[in-house]
Order: structure tokens, then sequence, then C-alpha cells
């Protein structure tokens, strides 16, 4: 089974400025990016950054009203790389799948998560 037939949410090709920093290197610096799509336990984006797969991430956005519906949110979660493709955009950068593992939100954000009774919060 291929990535793509494991995914169970729409993904929505949009441009979501964020922010992450890998979680297991104390030192490492807060990175921005920007997503190429996204849905409501992933998201895509471009980056010079060398990730490997598994390398746990910090990430900060705010939520799109195409996911968040009726208002966008701030939402801060902890996410694992799950894809890496060398050299997939222009100037060299990779192309890297995340998935998001959990949340850290309001209320609204965590309906639109999933998140909420008897799940996990960080």
């Amino acid at each position: 089974m291929n990535s793509r037939e494991r995914r169970i949410d729409t993904r929505v090709n949009i441009k979501v400025p964020f922010r992450f920093r890998v979680l297991n290197n104390p030192g490492s610096p807060e990175q921005s990016a920007e997503s190429i799509n996204i849905s409501q336990r992933g998201l895509l984006f471009a980056t010079v950054i060398p990730l490997k797969v598994g390398t746990p991430l910090e990430v900060s956005l705010k939520m799109p009203q195409e996911l968040a519906g009726l208002v966008s949110n701030d939402v801060h979660c902890v996410a694992r790389v799950v894809h890496v493709q060398p050299n997939a955009f222009f100037g060299g950068k990779a192309g890297i799948g995340l998935h998001i593992e959990r949340y850290e939100a309001g209320a609204a954000a965590e309906a639109v998560a999933g998140v909420g009774a008897g799940k996990e919060r960080w």
C-alpha cells in the first residue's frame, strides 16, 4: 500500500507559512517554511534543511479556514518526518512529508484535529 492509499484526510493545496524546530536536537534553531499542501494530520513542504525520516518536529502554524471551519486557529503540534524526496523542488530543496502526531491548541482546533476527550496532548 503506498502513501496515497493510506491517506484518509483530504489534502488542500494551500501555502501556509509555519515555523518548525527539530525536537531531538536541543540547540536547533527555529526554521520558517511554507506548506505546499496540508491536511488535518499532515503537511508537505520544501526545505534545504537536512531532515531524515523519523525526525520529530515541533510545528507552529495558523490552521487554514479550509480545514478549521469557520475560524482559523493558531496551532502548535508535534509532527514526525515520514517522507523525504531529495532535490524535488527548485533550488535543490527536498520535499518533506510530515505526519502530525499530536496537537496543542484551543478547543476549536481540537475539534478539527480530532483531539479531545481521551486523546493525548503535549
